[in-house]
C-alpha cells in the first residue's frame, strides 16, 4: 500500500479521530498484524504534541489459549496491576485509539459460556472507573488489515493480495483521498444538518418495516437527541470516535420495543459469526431469538446481564452508504454497521440526553437509557426498509423510504 496514503490515514486517526491535544498521553490498542502502520500512527501522535504514546499489543491466538487453559476464576479476575493502569487512565484521561484487525473466526471452538462469564465479570470490575471516565476523554476505533481477516473478506486470494485489497477498502470507506481532514469536515457538517432536522421533529417512536419480516416499533426518550459524526468531551474537545461512520443514532426508551426484527448481515461476536438471526421483543425485552448459525451464542450474548436483552441504540444508515457501495462484506461490526441501518442490544449512551452532564447515571437510567456491560450492534437495513417517525402529537414523518433517507 502507498506509504503516503497510509500516513494520511494515520494523521486522520490521530488528528480528526482522537484529536490528540498537546501534552496529552495516548494509548493505542493493537494486534500484531500491522506493526509498520502502528509505528507511523505513533509518530503522527507525537507530531500533534502527545506527551507519551503507549501501545498495548494483543494476539488473538494467545487469548484463545487463555480461555482454554485458565480456570474460570482466573479468567474472570483483573489483576491489581491492570486495575492500577485503569486508575492511571482515570487520573490522566489519555486519548485512546483502538485498531481492529482480528480474525472474525479467531475464537471459534472456545467455551462460550466460560468466556461470556469472564467478560461480564471483568467488565463489571472496571465499570466504576469507566463510568467516571465517560465523556471526559477522546477515543477512536479504526481498522487495519490482519491476514486472517483479509483472507476471510477476500477468499481464494494470496494473503498479500488480500491484505492489499482490504487496505484499499478500508481507506476508501474512510474517505482517505487527497485531503481526508477536509473530507471529514464536510462529512461532519452533513451529519449536523441531518441531526438538527430529525431533532426538530420531536419524535417519540420509530416504526420499522421490511419485506424480510421486520415489523418493529421502538419508543424514544423525550430528552434524547439524535447524534452523528463527531462527539465532544465535557471539556469541549471535538473528536470522531469511529472511522468510518455513516450513522445517525440515538438511544431508545428502555422497555418500549414491540415486534420482531431480522438481521440483514452476519454479526461477528466473540470471535465467531452469528448468521441469519432474528429477535422478538415484548415490553422492550428480547423474549425469543433464533439463528441459522450460532443461535446458542446469540442467546449467550443476550444473557450477559439483565440489560443485555434490551435495546441500547437505534442507528440510521442509508442503504447507499460508501460501505454498502464498496460491495465488501467486512465481517467486522465497525464497517458492516455502516452499511445498513442497525440496532444494538445492551448499554445505551447517556450522552445522547440533552444537557446530559447535569444527570447522574442513575437519573439517566430512570429516564430510559438502558444499562449493561455489553453493547452489540447488529445490522437490519435492507433495500426496501421503511422507517416512520411518530412525533409527540401522533403525526407521522417519513424518515426512511426504500432504504434511503426520505428527506
Amino acid at each position: 500500500m502507498n506509504k503516503t496514503r497510509l500516513r494520511k490515514y494515520a494523521k486522520l486517526i490521530a488528528e480528526q479521530g482522537a484529536n490528540i491535544q498537546k501534552g496529552q498521553e495516548v494509548i493505542i490498542s493493537a494486534e500484531l498484524d500491522q506493526p509498520e502502520f502502528v509505528k507511523i500512527l505513533v509518530e503522527e501522535c507525537y507530531k500533534l504534541g502527545a506527551k507519551k504514546v503507549n501501545v498495548d499489543w494483543s494476539y488473538q491466538p494467545l487469548e484463545k489459549l487463555a480461555i482454554r487453559y485458565q480456570s474460570s476464576k482466573t479468567l474472570a479476575t483483573i489483576d491489581d496491576w491492570i486495575m492500577k493502569k485503569w486508575e492511571h487512565q482515570l487520573d490522566v484521561l489519555p486519548a485512546k485509539i483502538y485498531l481492529t484487525s482480528e480474525d472474525p473466526d479467531g475464537l471459534k471452538g472456545i467455551n462460550q459460556k466460560k468466556y461470556a462469564k469472564a467478560r461480564s465479570a471483568r467488565a463489571l470490575a472496571i465499570k466504576p472507573i469507566r463510568r467516571q471516565m465517560e465523556n471526559r476523554y477522546q477515543w477512536c476505533i479504526a481498522g487495519v488489515p490482519g491476514p486472517e481477516w483479509a483472507k476471510k473478506v477476500f477468499p481464494g486470494m494470496r494473503t498479500s493480495t488480500a491484505i492489499e485489497k482490504l487496505w484499499e477498502a478500508i481507506l476508501d470507506t474512510s474517505r482517505v483521498y487527497d485531503d481526508p481532514i477536509a473530507e471529514w469536515d464536510k462529512h461532519n457538517k452533513n451529519f449536523k444538518e441531518r441531526c438538527d432536522y430529525i431533532n426538530s421533529l420531536e419524535l417519540r417512536k420509530l416504526v420499522y418495516h421490511s419485506a424480510n419480516g421486520t415489523d418493529l416499533t421502538v419508543g424514544l426518550i423525550p430528552e434524547a437527541l439524535f447524534c452523528g459524526g463527531g462527539d465532544t468531551t465535557l471539556s469541549g474537545v471535538y473528536f470522531n470516535p469511529n472511522i468510518p461512520t455513516e450513522e445517525v443514532f440515538t438511544s431508545p426508551m428502555k422497555g418500549e420495543a414491540e415486534g420482531i426484527v431480522y438481521s440483514s448481515l452476519p454479526l461477528s461476536y466473540g470471535g465467531q459469526l452469528i448468521e441469519n438471526f432474528w429477535m422478538k421483543f415484548e415490553g422492550g425485552k428480547v423474549v425469543e431469538s433464533g439463528a441459522e448459525k450460532n443461535g446458542e451464542l446469540l442467546k449467550e450474548m443476550l444473557s450477559i446481564d439483565e440489560g443485555a436483552c434490551y435495546l441500547g441504540e437505534c442507528a440510521l444508515v442509508p442503504y447507499s452508504s460508501p460501505i454498502r457501495q464498496s460491495g465488501v462484506l467486512f465481517y467486522n461490526t465497525l464497517y458492516d454497521e455502516n452499511a445498513a441501518c442497525h440496532l444494538a442490544v445492551g448499554m445505551g449512551f447517556t450522552n445522547v440526553l440533552r444537557d446530559f452532564e447535569k444527570y447522574t447515571d442513575d437519573e439517566a437510567h430512570k429516564m430510559g437509557i438502558n444499562d449493561s456491560v455489553s453493547h452489540v450492534d447488529f445490522m437490519i437495513g435492507t433495500r426496501d426498509l421503511s422507517i416512520i417517525g411518530i412525533d409527540k402529537n401522533g403525526k407521522e414523518h417519513e424518515i426512511f423510504e426504500n432504504g434511503e433517507w426520505a428527506f
